[in-house]
């Protein structure tokens, strides 16, 4: 049997390197390298066998279709980086610097679109629902239809979405989720990239909007996805 093959990465830049140390070559970063087993690149041509996969679905570019209706949130700098508002089964990854107010703009947002009949579903993996329901207070958004949960593992909220089929997530933030089929700790780069990676396909598959909080690192990248 082949022997494990793990990887180290560094949890501020993403570097990968072959071995351990105490420091990262890449970004200089101290205490930043952890042990993770590296993401699968799916099987081989021999491990496929005689299964066979199911046949796409191919359409052809000349074929006129409809534009997917977008809906605005009435906050037009938001509207106009959406590129003319929310479009269903889209996944948006909103990224800055921590406390630069990216919650409270999601917050804004989503009450906007609870007030246009929108089902808007906000999960805090970093807040209380009760600190979630203070800030909401000081915006004056109180009385939105906006539903909150505090959560980080992925599980449980995507089941809770699938049996809600919302027509807006936010999830906020990516580093604080973690899926129990990956081996390595909550905000780790692995953690992040496949938590972003099933929160995407749900929404895709699922026809929900998805949006994304992300930090950035000190050199001004996205940490993860």
């Amino acid at each position: 049997m082949a022997k494990p093959v793990t990887e180290f990465t560094c949890n501020a830049c993403g570097a990968v390197h072959k071995k351990w140390s105490g420091r990262c070559v890449d970004c200089g970063e101290w205490n930043s390298i952890t042990e993770e087993a590296p993401l699968g690149t799916g099987p081989g041509k021999a491990a496929l066998g005689a299964a066979k996969g199911r046949k796409m679905v191919l359409s052809d570019l000349r074929a006129k279709e409809t534009p997917p209706p977008r809906k605005s949130s009435g906050v037009a700098e938001f509207d106009r980086v959406l590129g003319g508002g929310l479009v269903p089964a889209s996944a948006t990854l909103v990224g800055g610097d921590p406390g630069i107010g990216k919650s409270t703009l999601l917050l804004q947002a989503a009450a906007a679109f609870a007030r246009q009949g929108l089902k808007v579903i906000y999960v805090s993996g970093e807040e209380a629902t009760a600190q979630v329901r203070m800030r909401a207070d000081r915006l004056g958004l109180s009385g939105s239809a906006v539903l909150l949960a505090a959560e980080t593992n992925l599980r449980n909220i995507l089941t809770t979405l699938e049996a809600e089929a919302p027509d807006l997530a936010i999830i906020d933030s990516i580093q604080t989720m973690w899926l129990d089929t990956v081996a390595s700790a909550p905000g780790s780069v692995s953690q992040v990239r496949a938590s972003a990676h099933e929160l995407t396909t749900f929404a895709k598959s699922r026809g929900t909007s998805v949006m994304l909080v992300g930090h950035v690192t000190k050199d001004g990248q996205i940490a993860g996805p």
